[in-house]
């Protein structure tokens, strides 16, 4: 009983570190964080040129390999044989553990996005790429706000 308690607290906090290494801030043109509220902007208006469907990789932060390994090793080395073999369940355990974390972090890093270029009322050429939570057509008159080196697309 002591046992299972001990892997189950294992499982939640190494569940609790997985679920944290997805929270990621986010690359919309409609979601401002704290800091940036009530910060003055720079705003141009623009027309669409072209808008083209990208993907936003959040990259490798290696939370997925680490919770994968740590649950692949206690699962396999716990239920598969004993003594020697339990430990070497536990290595084979941890590596496939961890091969699957990385497979499921790559995953879910990844996010639909849009590369919108747009042309300037003075004739330049911009290009900004964000979460494609809104739709943008070609023609279309657009604001880009602009500040601290980040702009975003807007209505």
């Amino acid at each position: 009983m002591r046992q299972i308690s001990r892997s189950l607290i294992a499982s939640i906090m190494l569940g609790t570190a997985v679920l944290a290494g997805c929270a990621t801030g986010s690359s919309s043109g409609s979601v401002y964080s704290r800091g940036q509220a009530q910060r003055e902007q720079v705003v141009r208006m623009a027309t669409v040129e072209t808008v083209r469907e990208v993907t936003l990789d959040g990259g490798q932060s290696g939370v997925g390999v680490l919770a994968g390994g740590a649950l692949g090793g206690i699962a396999a080395g716990r239920n598969i044989g004993s003594g020697t073999g339990s430990l070497v369940a536990g290595i084979i355990g941890a590596v496939a553990g961890g091969l699957a974390g990385q497979a499921v972090e790559g995953h879910v890093s990844k996010q639909r996005a849009l590369e919108i270029t747009v042309r300037l009322d003075n004739g330049e050429l911009r290009a900004i790429t964000q979460e494609a939570d809104e739709i943008f057509r070609p023609g279309e008159r657009v604001r880009l706000l602009s500040s601290g080196g980040v702009t975003r697309v807007t209505r």
